[in-house]
């Protein structure tokens, strides 16, 4: 049976995820949102849509990451003492003068010990699994010839071999090269060998230059290479998750596509890349914000885009593939970005604000790009009060939620600080006023007093998960007894066990039933602005535990099995951690 203990491996191009015996049932070319080739992941049938080395009589695996890179490796040993390594990458390195990361997935496959066979099947899927490529050949390489890409496999492995997928006996070593239709000139083997070591240098040098804790230093790094892997570099853009359709819960329907940039999700991936000192993933998120926000007409912004920056992410559902477990449907696009969602105006100036205040970037914020974010405070002005489909997407109902006025404020307040940065006296004051009238309207119309807290909605009084966030977001000070009231109500109506539900009211798809990862993450932290540093450390643990041997994490976790659901790797998660970890680690001169 199909589950989500799988390793991503990727280059910001593209990526792909590896189950424990090294298959490949995840990948799309030639980027993040294009045809999944190999899909397996979300197929029934085991005929076509993978990448498999198999090797014969195979009785045990392992699986780790090279220390701090996204350089996999499998070994698989068989009951007669052979043993082989497969060592699974997608290069990126530095070459002439800027990075090189081609659509190209690498495998070496090493002979550890005795007389191992094996078998590798490659067989790509085409059209979202409508059908397979036609394979030609020629003297050292095979052919997939899909109508809207054709993928080339390079190797020093018998063509025959593979083309007939018979056993052989591995005496050596063999590479296989899977990317563009291009001629490689060089010989397999040896391109192979200098791009794991360009690969893995480059890796170790990224994560060299992180600003870690002290505590959890192992979780961290993976969760922010993780990140990292989910950046399209050549637009900006991040996703939030490499797969579509994975569900929230078995059965239940709620499936959808991440393989898009949410400017919400977006924000707070690159926040925490930021006090990780990873800036220029930062830098080039908010080249991608300044281009939508430039090309949208009076600042509306849509709550979500393609990589690529297009509006029109068309919705459907494709019944080529069945979806994971046969849990159907799988869709291709995403409705939401036709979803209004106030939200997105805080989120894209919150990240933009970086660039103002960070001495460390190349390119700093002046008054020509203030001036471009300007219409964006403006809507979030006018929107402040107006109903949304609020952060969770509710495609059913429109109501006035609280975190998405929050965050008007929070555009208005930043772009205070901003012109404040730049001396513009005149537009502090004017920003100034308009977050107070905001703040003041928030602290009106999203206080119950009933329940001594903020509630979800505008005179509402049911909770979600992101009243978490108010001191996080500065909306309210640490110290504030609102907030510890506001945690309290989280704590009554949406913790359950362990475990913080995004909320429990009944949606267009019925009640959720599974815990929203990134929620508890959101709690740990609350926990730990309160004070409660024990609790929030022992929760920590318990989350940490919840991860794949990876150190990776879905969106969603059944709480009577422990078992992750969700699309995958999920951002959001990922993010959570590190934040979590910050927050909670003793410091670097209190350690030793």
């Amino acid at each position: 049976m199909k589950d989500l203990d799988l390793a991503l491996i990727g280059n910001c191009t593209i990526g792909a995820l590896v189950d424990t015996k090294a298959t490949i049932t995840w990948a799309c070319f030639p980027r993040f949102d294009a045809d999944p080739m190999f899909c397996a992941l979300l197929k029934s049938e085991d005929d076509y849509g993978f990448f498999s080395v198999d090797l014969a009589e195979c009785t045990r695996t392992e699986q780790t990451y090279l220390e701090n890179t996204a350089v996999l490796v499998t070994r698989l040993y068989d009951a007669f003492g052979g043993a082989i390594e497969i060592t699974d990458f997608a290069p990126r390195f530095k070459q002439h003068g800027r990075t090189f990361h081609p659509m190209m997935l690498v495998r070496r496959i090493q002979r550890l010990t005795g007389s191992p066979r094996l078998v590798i099947r490659i067989r790509p899927a085409c059209d979202n699994g409508a059908g397979r490529p036609t394979v030609t050949w020629g003297s050292n390489h095979i052919r997939y010839v899909a109508p809207s890409l054709t993928l080339r496999l390079t190797t020093d492995a018998s063509l025959t071999a593979i083309l007939q997928e018979t056993s052989f006996l591995l005496d050596d070593s063999v590479t296989l090269l899977l990317g563009a239709d291009e001629t490689i000139n060089e010989a397999a083997s040896e391109v192979g060998r200098r791009f794991l070591e360009e690969t893995t240098q480059y890796w170790r040098n990224w994560v060299r230059n992180l600003a870690i804790p002290f505590e959890w230093q192992t979780e961290v790094i993976r969760a922010a290479i993780t990140l990292k892997l989910n950046a399209y570099d050549d637009t900006g853009a991040i996703i939030a998750a490499m797969t579509t359709s994975i569900p929230e819960a078995a059965g239940s329907i709620r499936n959808w596509d991440y393989r898009f940039c949410w400017l919400r999700d977006s924000y707070f991936v690159v926040n925490v890349l930021n006090r990780l000192g990873a800036t220029h993933t930062m830098e080039r998120y908010i080249a991608y914000i300044i281009n939508i926000a430039a090309g949208t007409a009076g600042g509306a912004l849509q709550p979500v885009y393609g990589i690529d920056g297009r509006a029109h992410l068309h919705e459907s559902e494709v019944s080529t593939l069945d979806g994971y477990r046969g849990m159907g449907p799988v869709r291709i696009g995403n409705q939401a970005y036709q979803q209004i969602q106030h939200d997105v105006y805080g989120s894209a100036i919150l990240a933009a604000t970086h660039i103002f205040f960070d001495q460390r970037l190349t390119r700093r914020g002046d008054e020509t790009l203030f001036r471009h974010l300007e219409p964006l405070g403006e809507q979030a002005r006018r929107c402040h009060d107006q109903p949304d489909a609020g952060l969770w997407e509710l495609r059913g109902s429109a109501r006035v939620h609280t975190f998405s006025s929050v965050m008007c404020w929070v555009a208005c307040d930043r772009l205070a600080r901003i012109a404040r940065q730049l001396k513009l006296t005149e537009r502090e004051h004017y920003w100034q006023d308009h977050a107070n009238a905001i703040h003041a309207t928030i602290s009106t119309r999203a206080w119950s007093t009933e329940r001594g807290a903020f509630v979800s909605t505008f005179e509402g009084d049911a909770m979600d998960a992101s009243l978490l966030l108010l001191v996080e977001l500065g909306f309210l000070d640490a110290n504030d007894p609102r907030f510890a009231g506001t945690v309290a109500a989280v704590e009554l109506d949406l913790r359950r066990g362990d475990f913080i539900f995004r909320y429990v009211e009944v949606d267009d798809f019925g009640a959720p039933e599974n815990a929203f990862l990134v929620c508890t993450f959101w709690y740990v932290t609350a926990l730990a602005t309160l004070n409660r540093r024990e609790e929030a450390r022992a929760l920590f643990e318990k989350l940490l535990s919840c991860r794949n041997h990876h150190g990776l994490l879905a969106e969603h976790m059944d709480l009577r099995t422990g078992e992750q659901w969700g699309n995958f790797v999920q951002t959001y998660s990922m993010v959570g951690l590190i934040n979590a970890a910050i927050r909670l680690s003793i410091r670097w001169d209190q350690a030793f």
